[in-house]
């Protein structure tokens, strides 16, 4: 198997802290995004969608999409487990990285293509045209972000991940949705100590990149 990444891209960066949890070795491939290196073959080809990352399976077939990858390497690599164990375990783990992805990832993204610079030009992932940035976009998308973290805020007060007492893919979906939201400048400590809390602990995860 190879993995075509971008080592400082969010979602990329969500598959690798699941490859490390596990403790799997697979033959990384980087490709230079801010170059726009995945417009140029043999990438458009492999994966029309423009965007990292991408698994290469050993008989050619491409898997895209971050919890899609996730998923068919828990199969293939089942302990320890980030997608949970029992049926009830399971539904719980999808249920809060469904929800963190809608309310917190997706937004929080959408926000910061629309207003931070770098990303002019490229406000949809894995496009260059000429859509402008949307500051009302970026504003909406951070009114979202917020509503979410006052409500995980309220939940890990009472939980020590996000999906129970196991760290989980859901953990780490946050995780990078917090790393996106630093660009504003949010008060976090503060104003939702329990999400400070729980940030802090998974920070300290050897899979995280320091």
């Amino acid at each position: 198997m190879k993995l075509y990444t971008f080592k400082q891209a969010p979602n990329a960066q969500r598959v690798q802290v699941f490859i490390d949890e596990k403790n799997i070795e697979i033959e990384r491939v980087e490709i230079n995004v801010r170059d726009g290196e995945q417009f140029k073959e043999p990438f458009q080809s492999m994966n029309p969608f423009n965007c990292i990352p991408f698994l290469e399976l050993h008989d050619g077939t491409i898997i895209s999409e971050t919890v899609s990858i996730c998923r068919y390497l828990e199969e293939l690599y089942p302990n320890p487990s980030l997608l949970g164990v029992s049926s009830e375990n399971r539904a719980l783990i999808d249920m809060w990285n469904r929800r963190l992805e809608l309310d917190g990832f997706t937004p929080i993204l959408h926000a910061l293509r629309n207003k931070a610079p770098r990303f002019a030009g490229r406000v949809i992932p894995g496009t260059r045209n000429d859509l402008k940035q949307i500051p009302a976009v970026a504003e909406r998308g951070l009114d979202i972000f917020k509503i979410l973290l006052n409500r995980i805020n309220s939940h890990l007060s009472t939980s020590q991940f996000v999906a129970g007492i196991e760290f989980s893919i859901a953990d780490i979906t946050g995780y990078f949705m917090m790393e996106m939201s630093e660009f504003f400048e949010i008060e976090i400590e503060t104003s939702f100590p329990s999400v400070f809390r729980w940030h802090s602990l998974i920070k300290s995860r050897p899979s995280i990149p320091k």
